[in-house]
């Protein structure tokens, strides 16, 4: 029996021309909200491996010039309305916008993606865990 790849790593098939085909899942369009898939292709199946774990972590990782352009919470609304509302149950939508309103745009939403790092996380987790719940 074959072995089966985990999710998100992508599906490998030969060709019938011979050469193999790498596909995964390069995320959703924004205007129609229908999965967009990319492939790679190469000569043996080994090449096609690398190829496609390759590709499937650039397509993973944040572009340069769209960090430039958001703030933090500026980019967490479009990931909300364009990935969360695609994935999530409708009874996780309020839940994951409160997280936004309260937590994330408060604190963090002002600063521009690009310029995000690790210690301002660690500055929201700690807040979170000293005071808790927002008072509404």
């Amino acid at each position: 029996m074959a072995k089966r790849r985990a999710n998100g790593e992508g599906s490998i098939r030969k060709r019938p021309d011979g050469r193999w085909e790498g596909r995964y899942t390069a995320g959703r369009d924004p205007e129609t909200g229908k999965t967009v898939y990319k492939n790679v292709l190469g000569k043996t199946q080994a090449e096609v491996k690398v190829k496609l774990k390759q590709a499937i972590q650039e397509s993973t990782e944040v572009d340069a010039l769209k960090a430039a352009q958001y703030t933090v919470g500026q980019w967490m609304d479009v990931w909300f309305e364009n990935y969360a509302k695609i994935k999530v149950r409708p009874s996780s939508h309020q839940t994951y916008r409160g997280y936004i309103d309260n937590h994330i745009k408060p604190n963090i939403g002002k600063i521009p993606l690009g310029k995000l790092t690790t210690l301002e996380l660690q500055k929201l987790y700690k807040k979170l865990l000293s005071r808790g719940r927002v008072d509404r």
